[in-house]
């Protein structure tokens, strides 16, 4: 045990293997149920590692509350670590303010912008790169929740690169503490302070609400999370509850198996029976594939009678979706989903779509919605790309015109060229607010930033006019841009690190948008209108659905190319032992960490720890499907105009173990299913069979027209009869006009 592990005194209740997410809702209970009954259900305390996930276990051991026979009504208590260390914080002083993401941007840059130590030349020239900056930005983040200080390194190991970052990092949290500021990232570590020194007595009043912490998802838990959990756990039963192979938060930053970091930190450790796979054959037949991904057990070496599974017999099996392009993988997932809605009567809410980055979150959803699929996520998108956020950029840019100038707005000015920042904003003002006029712009303003926008939003209707345009989805996250942009106004009223003007406005407001990252907040799957939920792999860890959808399965992207960060090149970073992440393994601890590798088959060590990281993930993503699971991918480009199926070498090699099998989705070509596939086959029935007769008639063939003008009676009966939108209706007879050679586009 390293000096700094924190001793933990109690039990540690292991799964050998992920489970489907309802054994393991149904194991947590029972051990909330043996704890609430000792101790009595207020006085446990439930800490999950990560909020991901927080509703769907609260609502797990609330059911189990109410089927319980005796003790009436239960209301367990929930956190997330992280949200417990916020309040541990707020509880020792009151008055500290939590760092708002749009806060941090401004604040760090005006450090790094101050800086009196050298830029180093790299960092200089990676500077140009679009992603630089939040690159950096997620190393810091990293760097803080590890605690990794300057001073506290070997200055002369430390790369010139880190070292510039990490005493820049040092800077900022100076200047935070100055300013009574916490960011997110700091809330566990400082946390960790208070308790360890009880400071103000705060651990004293903290733990006195609880008797038992039921300590949930530990297989995650880091080094300064079960120091957390340590000090935490002095004068109260501890009950740690993990999954083995499970792993994938922690395992970027730490390695180790979960149960040998548990002996180490001294705890009792109880695996607990798994409910037999064999029970889910019917329902679950992907279930071996899951446990193969995330420990290397194939069916025949599991096979206890020492018996072989048969290519055709396979004890797994799965789907898989093959598209051309990823919008026609899109396009697929969305007919599934259909076809899956309309035959099975599943609910939208039973399905889930898993992409590999939350950043790809925004653009799936709009393709899902635009087959007619709806969907549920709701979550703040990059405020660049929020119309509603770029109306309010423009009014507080010809604010700072006209505070700078006092010139009126109307006047033109013929030096100036279309990308003028003045005529960009009024011509955007213009289309997007109805009889806009620059006297408007004056009639809202007044002394106070953030007044004046409010007006603005008054005077314009703007929250009315996202209302009727957008979807409401799109509304939802309308509102929230429009919120943090008025946040950023009242930050800037308010601190001293910018004027309080609108000049202060849109200097902060432009680093925010131009360093904002698309789903960077929080991201709600489950709101109350229903819809199919999209979301990050890694975020499907404590959820199911009857039917899970894995997308991008590519080799780039499952293991991928490049790990950790795209800010240093790979072969710098195995240099970089300081680097917040795990950069160097050794041969015993990737075999630690993994079960699915073997030391002799290691060749890369960190392609090698991070390409299996890679393949848990998608074993985790898998056991979400209670029912369905789909393997998705598409072609990419290799070079030239050649195109090549490059699946990940994952699905590859499923498809070669034996025992397993992915089988092409069903085509059900006697249907179609939904309203937009519906909408393109009826577009294309004119011109197709128009273009069926005279391909017979070429070729010396017979067409039966008795078919083809039965099938146009029918469509010209649902044209005629049927509730259909008068636009569609004149885009069928343009379809005849066109197969007639009646029309003739004129480009």
């Amino acid at each position: 045990m390293t000096p700094e592990s924190p001793a933990l005194e109690g039990r540690c209740k292991l799964l050998p293997t992920p489970a489907p997410t309802t054994d393991v809702f149904a194991a947590v209970a029972a051990e909330y149920a043996a704890l609430a009954d000792e101790y009595g259900p207020r006085n446990v305390l439930v800490l999950k590692r990560h909020p991901a996930g927080l509703e769907s276990l609260t609502a797990a051991l609330a059911d189990a509350d109410r089927e319980r026979p005796a003790g009436g009504p239960r209301s367990p208590r929930v956190e997330s670590l992280p949200e417990h260390a916020s309040k541990t914080i707020e509880e020792y002083d009151p008055t500290r303010s939590r760092l708002e993401y749009e806060e941090r941007i401004e604040l760090i840059s005006l450090v790094i912008d101050g800086a009196s130590r050298a830029i180093p030349d790299y960092l200089e020239r990676a500077g140009a790169h679009e992603s630089f900056s939040r690159d950096v930005g997620q190393l810091l983040l990293e760097a803080t929740r590890q605690r990794i200080r300057h001073d506290d390194l070997e200055t002369d190991e430390l790369h010139d690169c880190l070292a510039f970052l990490y005493a820049m990092n040092d800077r900022f949290h100076a200047e935070l503490e100055e300013r009574g500021y916490v960011e997110r990232a700091d809330v566990v570590p400082q946390a960790v302070d208070l308790l360890e020194a009880n400071a103000d007595g705060v651990r004293t009043r903290v733990t006195a609400s609880f008797d038992a912490v039921l300590a949930v998802e530990f297989e995650e838990y880091r080094r300064l999370d079960r120091r957390y959990l340590a000090a935490l756990t002095r004068e109260a039963d501890l009950v740690c509850f993990g999954e083995c192979h499970a792993s994938v938060e922690r395992t970027r930053v730490e390695p180790g198996g979960i149960a040998t970091i548990a002996t180490d930190a001294g705890l009792e450790i109880e695996t607990l029976e798994p409910a037999s796979d064999r029970d889910r054959d019917e329902t679950q037949p992907h279930r071996p594939i899951t446990r193969f991904l995330a420990t290397g057990d194939s069916p025949a070496r599991s096979d206890a009678t020492g018996g072989e599974s048969t290519a055709c017999d396979p004890a797994g099996r799965a789907r898989r979706i093959r598209a051309e392009t990823a919008r026609e993988q899109g396009r697929a997932v969305a007919t599934e989903i259909q076809s899956l809605h309309d035959r099975r009567g599943w609910s939208y809410d039973e399905f889930a779509v898993a992409v590999p980055r939350i950043e790809r979150v925004p653009e799936t959803r709009r393709r899902l919605r635009e087959a007619g699929v709806p969907t549920a996520t709701i979550g703040t998108p990059s405020l660049a790309e929020d119309p509603a956020v770029n109306e309010l950029y423009a009014v507080v840019t010809l604010q700072c015109d006209r505070e700078r100038d006092g010139e009126p707005l109307s006047r033109t000015d013929p030096t100036r060229d279309a990308s003028d920042p003045r005529d960009v904003s009024l011509n955007r003002l213009r289309a997007r607010v109805p009889d806009f006029s620059p006297d408007l712009l004056a009639d809202t303003a007044g002394a106070s930033v953030r007044r004046s926008l409010e007006r603005w939003i008054r005077r314009t209707d703007l929250k009315g006019r996202i209302a009727r345009d957008e979807d409401w989805i799109d509304a939802r996250e309308g509102y929230e841009g429009v919120r943090r942009v008025l946040e950023i106004a009242r930050f800037v009223e308010e601190t001293d690190l910018v004027g309080p003007d609108w000049q202060g406005l849109r200097r902060m407001l432009r680093r925010t948008i131009q360093y904002d990252a698309p789903y960077v907040h929080a991201v709600e799957t489950q709101p109350p209108t229903g819809g199919v939920t999209v979301c990050a792999v890694d975020d499907l860890k404590y959820d199911s659905r009857n039917a899970v959808f894995l997308l991008d399965l590519i080799d780039e992207t499952y293991p991928g190319e490049q790990f950790l960060t795209q800010l240093f090149p790979t072969a710098w970073l195995r240099a970089m032992p300081s680097y917040p992440a795990v950069t160097d393994p050794s041969l015993e601890a990737i075999t630690d960490t993994f079960d699915t590798v073997a030391a002799a088959d290691v060749g890369d060590p960190f392609e090698s720890y991070h390409a299996q990281r890679s393949r848990r993930r998608l074993a985790l993503g898998s056991r979400a499907a209670e029912r369905l699971l789909y393997w998705c991918s598409y072609e990419r480009g290799s070079g030239g105009l050649r195109r090549t199926y490059d699946e990940s070498r994952y699905l590859k090699l499923i498809e070669s173990t034996p025992g397993l099998a992915l089988a092409e989705r069903d085509d059900d070509d006697a249907a179609i299913h939904g309203e937009t596939n519906a909408l393109d086959a009826l577009l294309a029935q004119p011109r197709g069979e128009l273009e069926r007769v005279l391909r017979e008639a070429s070729t010396g063939g017979e067409a039966d027209l008795g078919e083809t003008e039965t099938l146009f009676e029918e469509i010209a009966v649902v044209l005629e009869d049927g509730d259909v939108d008068d636009e569609l209706v004149e885009a069928v007879r343009s379809q005849f006009e066109f197969a007639a050679g009646e029309v003739v586009r004129d480009d």
